[in-house]
Order: C-alpha cells, then structure tokens, then sequence
C-alpha cells in the first residue's frame, strides 16, 4: 500500500494556508500553545476545534481495540522457545512475551537503541508485539537498513499526525524513502503548504515526541476500513483497490492519528529524538498526472542529535557538489524547456561523455566485444514477444504509424536477441558479446525528471552476452574484472548483493539452482581475490533469472546503482533463440546429415474479417518454435558498467566535485603569457597541445597575471602553464598543477617537449598523478652531495 513510485514536482505552491490573518495589537498577551514560530504564518499553531473525524476515528479504534485485545488473551499460551543470535536461547509463553521484554532483560541500554524485531529471518516485529510461537529472534537498531526504514516510516507518522492538528487535511501515503521519508496529503479548499509551515509543524513534533504516544496495532476488516476513513477519498481509493473483499489489514494509531498500514513501528514517539523538514512540494495521488494535485512533505530524523548534526553536514557537502550546479558553473549541459527530461549536452560536457565513450570502447575492443547499432523505434510486437510491453508500456512513449503501435525502445534487449536469431549459430561463436550504445526513451513521469539523474532520453554502455552454461562463471569474472579496473580508476569502490529465484519465476528450477550455483562460485571466488564480500539478496531476482546488483559509493560513501550483470533463460526462449551443438557441428564437418529440424507449421487459412465492433486479432511478431534436434538454447546476460552515461556523468561529477581527472577533464590546460608581447609564443604551446588532441585554452585577456591564474583555478583547469620571456627564449614552460598547492607558486620551468610528452603519457594512462612533481632545490643538492660522498 505504501510502496509508491516516488514521483515529485520541485516547484513550490505559495498559496498561504489559511490566508492572510489581520496582525494583532503588539500588546496584547500571546497564548503560548498558540503562539506561531518564528517565520511562521500568521495563523495558529493547531486547529481548534480539531476536525470531527478524528474523534470519530478514535471512537471506532477504542471499540475494535478493546474487542482484539480480549479475543488474543484467550489464546493458548503455550510454552515458546526464542532463540538469539548467538545461539543462546529464552523461554517464554505465547501471546505474553515480547521483543522488548528480551530486550530489556538483557540490558536496558540495548532495549533503548533497538527498533524493531525481526523473527526468523524474514518478517519484520513490533517490539511491544507479543510473540506467537518459538522462532529465531534479531534485535535492530537504526544502524540496520531495515531498522533505520522502520524508524522513519514511525517518523512519516508522527508528521502525518502533525499535518492532521494543523491543516486539517486528508492524508494520502507515508512511506520512508532512501534519505528519509515524506507524507502526502490534501490539505482543504486545495491550499498549499509552504515553507513557513516548517517550524509550526517542527514545533507539533515536538509536543509528540514529549508525549511518548505509543503505537498500537489493530487488524481490521475491509467494511470497517471503510467506514472509518469514510471521510477521506484517498485512504478510500486504496482500501478498495488493494485489499481484497473478505480480508483484513491492519492500522497504526499513535495519539490522535490512525493510519491504514502494515507496520511494525518504533515503541513510541519519543525515540524521535532529532526532527527536521527539509522540503515540501506538490504532487500527483499514486504518482499520475491525471489524478489529484496533493500537497508532499519530506522530513528525516534520528535516534539523537548528534547524528542529525552530522546528517546536516553532509547534505551540505553534497550540496556544493550538486551536479546540476557543477553542469551550470562548467557549461557542460542544461535542459530546454521543449524537450523536458532530454539533456542539451553542450561542448564541454560532450568532451567528458565521449571521454566515458572511448575508455569503454577500448575496453570492448580489449574483452572481445562487438559494437552495434539497432533501430530507436520497433513495432510493439517486439515488445509483446519479449514480455516487456505488459510491465513497461506506461514507461513507453508509442506513436501510431501506418495505423499501427510503435514504441521508442526503453532497453537494447529484445533487440539483440532479433540480432542473434537473424541466422543460424554455431557453439563456436559462443559467448557472442554485443554492445550497444543506441539512444534509449524511457516516459519518466515530469514530476520525477531530475538533472542528470533522472532522464527521458539517455545512452547506456548496454552490452548483452550470449553464451552456453558452463561459460558463465568465466564471462561473470571477466565482468568482475572489468568492474574493478573501470571503478578503481576512477576511485569508486562498490557493494555487490546476488539476487536469487524469486516467488513468480519462469524456467526450470534446475536451471535456476545451476545459474545462482555458478554465480555464487564466481563471486566467491572475487572476494577471496580481493578480500571483499558480497549479500545474499533472497528471492529479488528477475522473473527470468538471478542477478548481481552492484552499487557504487562515491567519496561521500553514498550508494549509487549503477553496474548489473542478469542471467536470463526466458529471452531465449521467447525469441526461440538456439546454436548449433559441439556434436552436431562436428557430424556437419564430416559430411553426415544432421538431425533434421521440425517442419514449420503450415500456414493457417486466413481468418475471417472481425465482425463490426470487433478488434483485428494481432499476428505475433514470432512463432515460438520447439528446440531443434541437435541444437541448444543460449543464456543471456544483461550487463552494464556505467549504466546510463547521463547518470553516471552525474555521479563523477558529485564525486569528483567538479575537478575531473585529466584524461576526462573538459578544461585541461590554461596557457596564460604574461604579457601581450608573447601571446605569440602562447598560442604555439597551444597548438602543439592541440596535436596531442588535449583541451587547451589561451587567456588572451587584459586582467592582470595573478587575475588570469585565479580565474583558471575556479574554472578547474588541471594545468596552468604561464609563460613569458625565459620560457620563450628557451622553448619551456612554467607549469602549476590544480591538486598540488606545492606547485601554485614555483618558477622551474620545463622543456615544452617534455611537458609536452609527460601530459601525453598522463592522458593515456588516465591516471590521476602530478607529472611534474615541486622541485625542491636544497633537498636535490643535499642528495647530489651524499651521491658524490658516497
């Protein structure tokens, strides 16, 4: 019920919740609950009255509350067994002990930092919860990813109750989300929240928090769902359309707020220690543009202060990061407002996106890949045969042509496998590896476009490698390989999870257990090569085979995906894909007949015209065909290192903060003479950089030499040579390098050969080293001295 696509609009309301109020004498006694924070509205700080629905809420929660209560305490409370994760074990009785009664048997401490339980491995437990029968019990905290979600999604609910005693709104969905958590909502007569609400509402958290409202838990049918949030459109919508007539669900109530939701929750609101609203924004009910404009508020929160005054700091590192900003100060893309979601790359940002380009390319050329190129637009029967169009056609931009539907392709895919199929195959072509840089359109809602990050229009470093299932594990190492060289250069390390068999799969459960077998081989095998380690990531593989998500963390350790490698059995089957076998080859090579393949099906007669009314009955792109004797099915793995290059621009850009390595930096050398008379001289070590095809620029202008520097330094130019009449007459250069202070202010100069030949050797290595060290004068005689002593 809460797991919604986040799709949010920047653009901020100013509609004042309320409107103006008249502005009250200075005099007058200001009654404290009442009173507005600072840069607050005008109006008061809660509703008063609150709105009749709420007591009617609570009315019906008290009744159902008490009735629940009651029929579990007639439960058998048999004897429980709940085992730790050190092995050692408590006794206990079903339907009395809890979670947090362990917890605090063991240390008061321990129950204080922990969230929530979680039983047997798998399902999620509120610690004031009773157990129910002998299981495995782990304590988290917030440090555990699942803690830290359950610790804002209770956050989510405290705003939501704050939202409700202000505005008197009708609330939508609250979940938490990677950095936080946020809570949707209508608020009356269509108002807008603005930014002058934050610290009213901060201040109603509060009051919560010191309140320590308890979560209570209530299992309710789907008729008195309805009836109790009768008030409320949305909550309405959902309940019919995701809970099943006859079922029941669950709500959450902490103080006045009860909320539709599956839990579990921290004990109670006073373990949100440390508050804050971040931003607010407007958006659409479920994410789709043709429902309800609602009002998003976001927060996040943390266990003490500490930690959000770190939080705090963080977020103001990556602010001055922000790629969108970097984009704006470097001109290297922007966005027209005629083509929203579509990335305008200008000169200098297309230099680092073909620098991303050539270093992948060699790296295909190095690995046995093919590069390709495929059609941007496919009749969307391709799209049918692969099994995409019914999971991904609301993420298709389709055109009519000639009558009939076509899609721009969102993914390479089924069209490689059109490519494989074209021809017969042998088992010696195997493993075939095509790579595809073509243009993919994917129709992100315009709510969810964000800078670089988020993109309709895009490239992907998008290859997919067919082969037989004993090559697998060497392609997957091979991958590995590649990851490690490509994420190593540029100083990324990464977080690998292999996603196995989930619950809706296609194939053989065989074939399944073989595939995760070989991918667990070859990722064991890494991490002992490299002393790193990889998660068990149970039953999140894709429908048509297990997968190895690889997350990326940049220098502010934030998880970015980016790299994936999927084993799929099902695409080869749809599209019936199949090479010839060792065997059968080798009886062609000596001259015996191989198995004859099965005769195709007769056409069938051509059906009758559809009845007026009627829809034409579409012909399938392909007829799937049974395995021909003699042949087998290929596996196919979908990989990719960078992932979207838009997005990965994005990433290098916040990683590197703008100061690009010099193999992939748009700005890489500023010549500045300093003076007018040898201009001349300047424009020559350009062009002779210009051969050696490195981004060079000549400061021509008439600012002074200390002004010209400065201004290369903040336009992150990785060399600045200055010359003047030394460096002239001699044929050299005086170079300062941008990560080296030690060289901001020397005056060695270097033979412009040398230079020349060291920035050569910098470019093709794509290294990220100073090729000309400071020289230190006293410290080289003193070693000369101790040579000649020597």
């Amino acid at each position: 019920m809460e797991q919604v696509t986040e799709k949010v609009t920047e653009t901020l309301k100013k509609v004042a919740i309320g409107g103006d109020k008249p502005q009250k004498e200075k005099k007058q006694k200001k009654e404290k609950a009442a009173a507005p924070a600072a840069g607050g509205d005008a109006g008061p700080l809660e509703m008063n009255p609150p709105p009749a629905f709420i007591q009617e809420r609570l009315d019906l929660f008290d009744r159902l509350y008490k009735e629940q209560q009651e029929e579990l305490a007639k439960r058998p409370h048999d004897d429980i067994l709940i085992t730790m994760p050190d092995g050692t074990t408590k006794a206990g009785k079903a339907y009395e002990i809890t979670p947090a009664e362990i917890a605090k048997g063991i240390s008061n401490s321990l129950f204080k930092r922990t969230v929530v339980a979680r039983i047997d491995g798998e399902t999620l437990w509120d610690l004031e919860r009773p157990l129910e029968k002998s299981c495995k019990l782990e304590l988290l905290d917030f440090n555990d990813d699942q803690g830290k979600f359950v610790f804002w999604h209770s956050s989510a609910h405290i705003l939501g109750e704050a939202c409700e005693r202000r505005f008197g709104c009708s609330l939508c969905i609250g979940p938490p989300v990677d950095n936080g958590f946020y809570y949707e909502m209508a608020l009356p007569g269509g108002a807008a929240v603005q930014s002058s609400d934050w610290a009213p509402l901060e201040n109603i958290v509060t009051k919560i928090v010191k309140e320590k409202q308890p979560f209570q838990r209530l299992e309710m049918s789907k008729e008195d769902l309805l009836k109790m949030f009768a008030y409320n459109p949305y909550k309405q919508h959902i309940i019919k359309d995701k809970i099943p007539d006859g079922t029941r669900t669950t709500v959450y109530r902490n103080g006045p707020l009860i909320d539709l939701c599956r839990g579990p929750h921290v004990p109670d609101t006073s373990r949100i220690e440390a508050f804050a609203i971040m931003k607010n924004s407007s958006s659409y009910f479920l994410g789709d543009a043709n429902n309800d404009s609602l009002q998003r508020i976001y927060g996040v929160s943390f266990p003490d202060k500490k930690q959000m005054a770190a939080h705090k700091k963080f977020l103001e590192e990556a602010a001055k990061r922000d790629h969108r900003l970097i984009g704006k100060q470097q001109e290297l893309f922007y966005f027209e407002e005629c083509s929203p979601g579509s990335a305008m790359w200008l000169p200098h940002g297309m230099r680092i996106n073909n620098a991303i380009m050539e270093y992948i390319k060699e790296e295909y050329w190095k690995r046995g890949y093919d590069e390709v190129m495929t059609p941007n637009m496919f009749n969307v029967s391709l799209w049918e045969q692969s099994g995409h169009l019914a999971h991904y056609k609301d993420d298709m931009f389709i055109l009519d042509v000639d009558k009939e539907q076509f899609g721009l392709k969102p993914m390479n895919c089924p069209a490689h496998a059109m490519m494989f199929r074209h021809r017969d195959r042998s088992h010696k072509e195997l493993p075939l590896r095509l790579a595809d840089f073509g243009v993919l359109h994917r129709n992100e809602a315009s709510g969810a476009l964000s800078g670089l990050t988020r993109v309709r229009r895009f490239q992907q470093d998008d290859a997919h490698i067919f082969c037989r299932e004993d090559q697998i594990k060497a392609e997957v190492a091979d991958l590995f390989d590649f990851m490690q060289s490509f994420y190593g250069m540029l100083g990324l390390t990464f977080k690998m999870k292999l996603s196995t068999r989930p619950e809706k799969y296609m194939g053989e459960i065989e074939t399944w257990d073989r595939a995760e077998a070989r991918l667990k081989e070859a990722l064991d095998e890494f991490s002992t090569a490299t002393g790193g380690t990889w998660e068990l990531n149970e039953g999140d593989g894709a429908f048509y085979g297990p997968k190895i998500d690889i997350a990326v963390l940049d220098c502010l350790n934030r998880p970015w995906q980016c790299a994936t490698i999927q084993l799929d059995f099902q695409q080869p089957i749809n599209f019936s894909l199949e090479y010839m076998t060792a065997e059968t080859q080798a009886k062609q090579d000596e001259g015996k007949p191989a198995p004859k393949a099965p005769e195709p099906e007769a056409p069938k007669e051509e059906e009758a015209a559809p009845k007026e009314g009627e829809e034409k009955k579409k012909k399938a792109l392909l007829v799937k065909k049974p395995l021909a004797p003699g042949c087998a099915r290929p596996v196919m793995i979908h990989r990719a290192m960078a992932g979207s290059i838009e997005r990965f621009t994005a990433i290098l850009a916040e990683h590197f903060a703008g100061k690009w390595p010099f193999w992939m930096s748009p700005r890489q050398v500023m010549v500045i003479p300093v003076g007018m008379g040898f201009l001349d001289y300047a424009k020559e070590v350009a062009l002779t950089l210009k051969k050696e095809k490195i981004h060079v620029d000549v400061d021509s202008s008439g600012n002074t030499l200390q002004k010209k520097i400065r201004s290369a330094q903040l336009a992150q130019y990785n060399f600045i040579i200055v010359v003047g009449d030394d460096e002239k007459t001699n044929r050299k250069v005086n170079i300062r390098y941008r990560d080296d202070t030690s060289t901001q202010a020397r005056d060695v100069p270097y033979p412009l050969d040398e230079a020349v030949e060291k920035l050569r050797a910098l470019k093709a290595d794509r290294g990220m080293y100073n090729p000309f060290p400071a020289h230190h004068p006293k410290k080289e005689e003193a070693a000369k001295e101790e040579e000649v002593k020597a």
